[in-house]
Formats: C-alpha cells, sequence, structure tokens
C-alpha cells in the first residue's frame, strides 16, 4: 500500500472509530458488534506503525495507550480552579442561603445541586472540537500536562462530533476509577500475592500520573464533567452549560437537579444520601451553585472560593472496632505521630486496619486504654481516625495508653517545643528514619526530581551504607548501584544519570530539597529572589531574613540555625562542590532595570495582555517584589477582573495604592 491509499484508509478509519466510539458512549447505542471494532481498530494501528508520519493527533488508538511519559509539564491554567466553601449541617447551609439573598437583594434565584464526585479534579481545553490538553488540578494556579494518559478515558471525546461548540473553550470535571474496576484491580493484586490498592480515589490519582500511558487505558478510568469556561460562549446559566456539554458528546452525570429554593435543596441533600452508595463512584456531599451565570458574577469571589457556591459534605461514615495496639511514626521533621493498630473494619468501601491519632493531646482527649472498641471514620472520607471510645465496651483493668517518652527507633528523649502539639525526635543526625525521610524528600518530584531514584532506591542505597547524607548520592557510583538487588545495567546507568542531571536544577528547587524546617517551595523561592546567593544567605543575620516577603519569626529562626549548624553546611558545601546550583540563575533573578526598586505587589485577577506569571517576572525584572497576601507594608494591589473583593476591602482598609494594568505600564514604560 502506498502512502496515498494508506492515508485515504487511515482518514477513514479513524473518523469511523470516533463515531462508533460517539454512539457507544454519548448515546447508549451501537451499530457495529464489538468484533467488528476490535478489527477496524487492529486494522489503524497497524498501519500507523507502516506509516507513522500518517498517524493523526487525535487518533482512536490513543485510547489504548502505549506513549511514556517521563516528566509532566506543568502548566498554568487560564482560569484559576479554586476551592469550594464547606458546609456541615443544615444551618450552615441556610446561612449560605441567606448571604446570596442578602447580596443578591432578592430570593427568586434558582441554584444547580450536583453530587460532590470524589475523585481526581481534571481541566480539559479543546480547539476546533478537538483535545489539545489535559491538566490536573495541582496547586490551583498551576497542574501537571497529562494529555496522554486522559486520552485513554474512553468517556472523553478525543474529537466533538456535533457542531455548535465554540472554536476554544475549557471543560472541567472529576476522573475516577468506577467501584467495579477498582475491585477487579484488587482481585487480581491479590492473586498475583501484591499489595492492594487503598481506595478508589487514591488510586484515580495515581493512575493518572503513571508513566505508561498502556497501564493507564487498562486501569479504566472514567470521568464526569460539570464545568464550562471560555470566551464568548453565549451560555447564560449552569443549566445551559450542562446541556451544551452533553450535546456536545461530553459525559454529563444525570445526577444534577435544579432546585427553586433551600427546601428543594434540602430535598435533594435527603434523597442522595443513601441513593448516592448506587452510584459507580464514591461520592462524599453535594455542590450547590447559583444557576444564573449573570448573579454568579455579580456574587463575585472571595480570595479562595466563589460566593455563588458551597459544598455541603455529609457526614462521615463511622465504625467500631478493636485497638490493638498503638505505634509511633517518626518523620523526616523528627515529628513523632502516634498510630491506631486496629482490627479490620469497613470504611466507605475500603478496609481500615490503621488509623491517625494525631498526637498526645488527642490520646488524653480520648483517654485511650489498650482494649478498648474505639469508633473510626474517614476525615474527607478519606484519612481514617479515631473520633471516641465505646466505654461500654472496655474491660475491667484495661491499662490507659502512656505516650512515649523516647524516640521508636534511635531511643533519643523525645521534646515538645512550647506551644506546639507534637513531640519530636531531637536526633536528626542519627535517627533512621529522618535520614530516609530527607532524602526521600531530596530526590522527590516537588525538589530535585531525580529520576529512576524514588524511596525503595534511597532505603537500598542507605541500609548498604552508600549513603548517609543528600551529599553522599554524588558520589555513588555505577558499580554501586548495579550490585544492588534489582538493579540491571540499563536501571543503574538511569540512575547515575539522574543524578548527574539534578545538577542542573535550579537554586531554589536545590534550596527546597535541602529540607529546613518550615521552608516550603514557596518560601524556598522568596528566600533566593532576595539573597540571590546561598552565601549571602548563609550571612543573613535575622533582620535581614525577616525584610524577606512573607518571612516570619519561625521561618527565619528557622533558616539561621539551619545554616549555623557545622553538619548543613557540610553538607551544604559538598553539594557545591559536587556541581550543584546555589545562586539564582537568569530565570530566577531576571533583574533588568531598577524602575519598581523597593515596590512590593500583589497581584490579582484576570488580565487582559498577561498571564499573573508573566507580570510577577516583570515586577522581578524590574527590581520589585512579589507577596501574595495584603498587608500595611504592601504598595501596590495590581488589580484584574474579578479579583478577590477581600484583598480588595482590606487594601482599602490598610490605604494600598491600587493600581490597573494600565497603570502598571505606565510605571515601567
Amino acid at each position: 500500500m502506498d502512502n496515498t491509499a494508506a492515508k485515504a484508509r487511515i482518514d477513514f478509519l479513524t473518523e469511523t472509530l470516533h463515531y462508533h466510539n460517539h454512539l457507544y458512549y454519548n448515546e447508549n447505542r451501537i451499530e457495529v458488534s464489538d468484533f467488528e471494532f476490535d478489527k477496524m481498530l487492529e486494522e489503524l494501528n497497524t498501519l500507523e506503525r507502516q506509516f507513522p508520519e500518517l498517524k493523526k493527533p487525535n487518533s482512536p488508538t490513543e485510547r489504548v495507550g502505549g506513549g511514556i511519559t517521563k516528566n509532566f509539564e506543568t502548566v498554568l491554567h487560564q482560569y484559576p480552579m479554586l476551592s469550594l466553601s464547606n458546609t456541615y449541617n443544615k444551618e450552615e447551609l441556610v446561612e449560605f442561603h441567606d448571604r446570596v439573598i442578602k447580596n443578591l437583594d432578592n430570593d427568586t434565584f434558582e441554584y444547580i445541586c450536583e453530587q460532590k464526585f470524589d475523585g481526581v479534579a481534571i481541566s480539559l481545553i479543546y480547539k476546533d472540537g478537538v483535545l489539545v490538553r489535559a491538566i490536573t488540578r495541582g496547586d490551583g494556579e498551576k497542574g501537571d500536562d497529562v494529555t496522554t494518559n486522559v486520552k485513554t478515558i474512553k468517556t472523553i471525546p478525543i474529537v466533538l462530533k456535533s457542531g455548535g461548540y465554540p472554536a476554544a473553550f475549557e471543560v472541567r470535571g472529576e476522573v475516577f476509577l468506577p467501584r467495579k474496576n477498582f475491585e477487579k484491580i484488587n482481585e487480581e493484586l491479590i492473586k498475583q500475592g501484591k499489595p492492594s490498592l487503598a481506595n478508589p480515589r487514591n488510586s484515580a490519582s495515581g493512575t493518572i500520573k503513571m508513566q505508561d500511558s498502556k497501564v493507564v487505558a487498562a486501569r479504566g478510568l472514567d470521568c464526569y464533567l460539570y464545568s464550562l469556561l471560555g470566551e464568548n460562549l453565549d451560555v447564560k446559566s449552569h443549566e445551559e452549560a450542562l446541556q451544551k456539554m452533553k450535546s456536545w458528546g461530553f459525559n454529563i452525570s444525570p445526577t444534577w437537579q435544579k432546585c427553586k429554593d433551600m427546601d428543594a435543596v434540602l430535598k435533594y441533600i435527603q434523597h442522595w444520601e443513601l441513593k448516592r452508595k448506587d452510584l459507580p463512584l464514591d461520592t462524599d456531599g453535594v455542590v450547590i451553585k447559583v444557576n444564573s451565570y449573570a448573579e454568579q458574577r455579580f456574587l463575585g469571589m472571595t480570595a479562595k472560593s466563589p460566593r455563588w457556591a458551597t459544598a455541603f459534605k455529609y457526614k462521615p461514615e463511622n465504625a467500631s472496632t478493636l485497638l490493638k495496639a498503638i505505634t509511633y511514626q517518626v518523620g523526616r521533621t523528627g515529628a513523632v505521630t502516634p498510630v491506631a493498630e486496629l482490627d479490620e473494619v469497613e470504611l466507605s468501601g475500603t478496609k481500615v486496619r490503621r488509623a491517625s491519632l494525631h498526637n498526645a493531646d488527642e490520646i488524653e482527649r480520648l483517654g485511650l486504654h489498650l482494649g478498648d472498641y474505639v469508633f473510626v471514620e474517614k476525615g474527607g472520607e478519606i484519612i481514617p481516625k479515631v473520633t471516641a471510645v465505646d466505654i461500654a465496651k472496655r474491660k475491667a483493668n484495661a491499662p490507659a495508653v502512656v505516650y512515649i517518652t523516647h524516640c521508636p527507633d534511635c531511643g533519643t528523649e523525645l521534646i515538645r517545643r512550647e506551644g506546639e502539639a507534637v513531640h519530636y525526635c531531637p536526633n536528626e543526625k542519627a535517627c533512621p528514619p529522618q535520614i530516609l525521610g530527607k532524602l526521600e524528600h531530596f530526590v522527590s518530584r516537588n525538589a530535585l526530581n531525580i529520576d529512576s531514584v524514588g524511596g525503595k532506591s534511597v532505603e537500598q542505597f542507605y541500609n548498604k551504607g552508600l549513603v548517609r547524607t543528600v551529599a553522599d548520592l554524588y558520589s555513588l557510583k555505577y558499580e554501586d548501584v548495579i550490585s544492588l538487588e534489582g538493579y540491571k545495567e540499563k536501571s543503574a546507568q538511569n540512575v547515575i544519570e539522574g543524578i548527574a542531571k539534578s545538577k542542573e536544577m535550579p537554586f531554589k528547587k536545590v534550596l527546597f530539597a535541602l529540607g529546613i524546617r518550615f521552608v516550603g517551595e514557596t518560601v524556598a523561592e522568596k528566600l533566593v529572589e532576595h539573597f540571590l546567593t546561598v552565601d549571602k544567605l548563609k550571612a543573613a543575620s535575622f533582620e535581614e531574613l525577616m525584610k524577606v516577603p512573607e518571612i516570619g519569626e519561625r521561618i527565619a529562626q528557622s533558616v539561621l540555625e539551619y545554616f549555623k549548624d557545622p553538619e548543613s553546611l557540610k553538607i551544604v558545601d559538598a553539594l557545591q562542590a559536587a556541581g550543584l546550583t546555589f545562586e539564582a540563575q537568569a530565570s530566577e533573578a531576571k533583574v533588568l532595570t531598577d524602575k519598581l526598586q523597593g515596590a512590593s505587589f500583589v497581584i490579582s485577577g484576570v488580565f487582559a495582555k498577561y498571564e499573573r506569571d508573566q507580570l510577577k517576572d516583570i515586577i522581578i525584572a524590574n527590581g520589585g517584589k512579589v507577596s501574595s497576601s495584603v498587608s500595611g507594608k504592601l504598595n501596590y494591589l495590581l488589580a484584574g477582573d474579578g479579583m478577590g473583593p477581600s484583598k480588595l476591602q482590606k487594601a482599602q482598609e490598610l490605604g494600598v495604592k491600587i493600581i490597573s494594568e494600565a497603570d502598571f505600564e505606565a510605571m515601567i514604560a
């Protein structure tokens, strides 16, 4: 077959298979047998392998996966993915309703009620009817590009069949692993003698970030869509948006309902409290949204959530079970967490054997005795916790639980800092779980993201005496790695190459990876922007650290202590000698002019010409600083459309100057 004939056949098969996928998943009808469909898909797959240059980006063969994604690109959301405020009882819901009435100055509006699905939030971007990008929620401002994996979800259209959709738009929804698929996967894992998956929600989250899309396809993820965003949509209400999305071929859960008043909302909540157990996925509540888009815009947003929507959370499911023992886990910062070891009990469709007890104060509050029967519930229906003791079942002479005084791993006496509820092991240099925790943090994805090195790897390196500090990773040789169990030539080489490549990571990532207490990603970035080099950071006084935006006393003291510690300085020196980056690169410093020297800005809202990250870069490039919160020290609030009203109000109260996009451009002209 020549190229011309192959192209014609590939075009025909692509269009035909998309048509049949649409019929099956969106109209619930079929025109060909499974055998006929599979034969066409097999033929297309064969032709695409023979003529790879003719394969279309929207090919139906993407459904079965096969692509390997080593790193997921981080992408800025065009529209931030905000969280919803939560209500937990009828009274709080009525308070929300009363606030809406007061702000709208009428009670004639409508609500749309939807199930609050327990999955992974996803944003899908379409251009000219073709799926071009799928992004996870991430931190709300930016997420990971998981397009290759999302294309394997058969209910998500790669190509829209119906007309009438805009040239470009975004839909949002929830990716989930159906309960029946979750149970089937666990049955297979148990047969193979492998650990079973914890719960459907965590499994969906892990699956969507797998490197091999063929494995993702085999898991059988699904997705419900519930939100439409974009310009010139010609949509006046959420109800209309749901109807349009369904007409374009999107999988919309039939559980939504329009409610004329709060009585109807409460009836919907009551109706679904038990009926939700019949759905193919877990839900933990109901989302209530004002229907009219005009009224949504009028109500606006707070800094974190919309004023026109809230989530009603169902009371978590709980059960009574036997407390067999209490174990204690030591984290990388030395924090000690007590854990209840339980007789297995089923909660929200998952088996629970362990639950958090948080700290010594919580154990005292509960009045725990060994052998007690305790009530366990899933906080947010995800993380199990002990909530109460069934005193009636307590045996006579059952010993009260006494919190440990020494580290369960290294035997060091625990300390408890003033004003904190948690006990700590202060032996951070020699306590095994703390050392391992620091190593795992250092190589983790948000830190240095060392390819082919994870928790199991560093544990092997540690147990064999190859690595004791993070600096030791850069002394590892190929011969060291290949000698370990489970490593072959290729995998050992990948480890060495991954460690070498991590030397290219920017200073802000290296600083975060050091694991300085209270120094998260944002704080590390602020410190790098301010001091530019590690030598200046080492030499900084407490007062100088306090001048950095968003750095408080606790963080400043922690940074000061870290760089006064001889062992810490030895590690930093060794990492510098190994070739890691300890000064701001051009992309981090970017100081080109001093037009904004000393001026501080908070950026809020949506802008006509710039993304918020672009504005941040421009401010830094001109000598200014960017903060995330409004305070009396702030110079300017750069205000865009739909900015958080709470920031506006606070800026007005504090006398902070509020400037527009045009005002800002004039400042840097």
